[in-house]
């Protein structure tokens, strides 16, 4: 995994941790979450202020997240917002916690410069030891305080001013009067710069969770479903009519198709369409000549195309339908005729554009594995679980593509690939108003 680790693909981005002020501020508030405190003077910690250099000291990869259940988090600085979130359990978490920080910046600003924060993301379920518990987590609480109580403080002045300005008499408490003195004097000016974090409420009704082998629950949806990465049968009965599992490839393209959430490639224009497609191919013929014991070593798309010739009977039917496809928009040649059954079919589509496009991004990638470049976008631990099975050239190969191809431009990557952000606001006319209607297992597409 050092390949990873050094050119940026695993533990990237993460917040560094070597003032001694933020270690002492952290084991502060690591004690009075976990009841431990680290021995490192230095250290990186993601969002939520995970360390992985901590959790390998505790033998705890989940020491902030116990029963994988209610992440808690430890903010020294509002800059964490930017780092990625390691060992999730929920999809949601990051999105959670970096709208948080969002709306909180100003504040937890002032407060980080004294103290560390701390917090929970309440789900009102402390396990999910069985799968049902699941669907009982519609909304996550963000609760957070620093390890002094300067929010709750806050509140507390806040509350005992409102009484010295409205209470009749309160001028001549001297009680009152002491109080918020010395509550002053941890918060400072609450009127010009208040100590407040709001509890803020989220809603979690479609997400992914690692539990039970992987589970993609889509509640929200208007045929509502849950898909399985593993076994439905092992998982047993959950309370929605439809559970899936990858197996199920009609059934979930079904499903995808009803709700409206994927789209056809082609629907990109036809330059990046055929980028993507061709990318793909590669990708299929370097996990050819990867189990045929090829030397991937500075192997570009002449070398594959060879490839591609030496190994034709060998090549799985991923590739063929995407050649069609790929034919199709470079030559007008013939529409293939690819259906769900077919294995290229879930190379061919993308998520649409609505709020869970990541969500359905990410199960597809899970659909469609040997594009290891959507693999590492969309659903890192997949990535490094699959990783880990790789020989020893595709393992290079993919780290040298990842770094020298996809993380020069990721934002221009990820547009390309998914398109842009999705949008409430309606769609300007645009190129692609002249469409063949009704064509193609995937929908109307342009016309050649």
């Amino acid at each position: 995994m050092m390949r990873l680790v050094t050119r940026g693909l695993m533990f990237g981005n993460l917040y560094e941790v070597t003032s001694p002020a933020l270690v002492t501020r952290y084991n502060r508030a690591l004690k009075h979450l976990t009841g431990k405190q680290t021995k490192l003077s230095e250290f990186h910690v993601d969002i939520s202020g995970y360390s992985p250099e901590i959790g390998d000291e505790f033998g705890d990869l989940l020491y902030l997240n116990p029963n994988g259940c209610n992440r808690q988090f430890i903010l020294l600085s509002p800059q964490q917002k930017t780092a990625p979130l390691l060992e999730a359990k929920f999809s949601t978490s990051r999105s959670i916690l970096h709208q948080w920080i969002e709306a909180n910046e100003e504040q937890l600003f002032a407060l980080t410069t004294r103290d560390a924060v701390m917090g929970e993301l309440d789900n009102s379920v402390y396990t999910v030891d069985e799968p049902e518990k699941l669907f009982r987590i519609r909304k996550i609480v963000v609760e957070a305080d620093t390890t002094e109580k300067h929010v709750q403080s806050g509140d507390d002045l806040a509350a005992k001013v409102d009484r010295f300005l409205h209470e009749e008499d309160a001028w001549w408490d001297d009680v009152l009067t002491a109080e918020m003195i010395e509550l002053a004097k941890k918060t400072g000016d609450i009127t010009r710069f208040p100590l407040k974090l709001e509890r803020q409420e989220y809603t979690q009704d479609n997400f992914y969770t690692e539990h039970f082998g992987g589970l993609y629950i889509f509640r929200d949806a208007q045929v509502p479903a849950a898909i399985a990465v593993g076994s439905k049968q092992e998982i047993g009965p959950l309370p929605i009519t439809n559970f899936l599992d990858l197996s199920d490839r009609n059934e979930i393209a079904a499903f995808l198709d009803l709700n409206g959430l994927t789209e056809p490639i082609v629907k990109a224009r036809d330059d990046v369409a055929k980028a993507i497609i061709r990318q793909r191919m590669d990708f299929i013929l370097v996990d050819v000549a990867a189990d045929a014991g090829e030397d991937l070593t500075g192997i570009d798309r002449r070398a594959l195309r060879g490839i591609a010739r030496r190994y034709t009977n060998q090549l799985p039917d991923e590739f063929h339908g995407l050649n069609e496809l790929h034919q199709w928009l470079e030559n007008h040649a013939k529409w293939p005729q690819i259906n769900s059954q077919h294995p290229a079919y879930f190379y061919s589509i993308r998520a649409a554009q609505h709020p869970d496009r990541d969500l359905v991004n990410m199960l597809l990638a899970q659909l469609t594995p040997r594009d290891v470049r959507q693999l590492f976008i969309c659903h890192k631990e997949a990535f490094y679980r699959a990783y880990r099975t790789w020989g020893d050239a595709k393992r290079e190969y993919v780290a040298d593509f990842l770094a020298n191809e996809y993380l020069i431009d990721a934002a221009g990557a990820r547009h390309d690939l998914f398109g842009p952000e999705p949008t409430t606001e309606p769609d300007d006319e645009n190129e692609y108003e002249r469409i063949l209607p009704d064509t193609g297992p995937w929908g109307a597409v342009r016309r050649g």
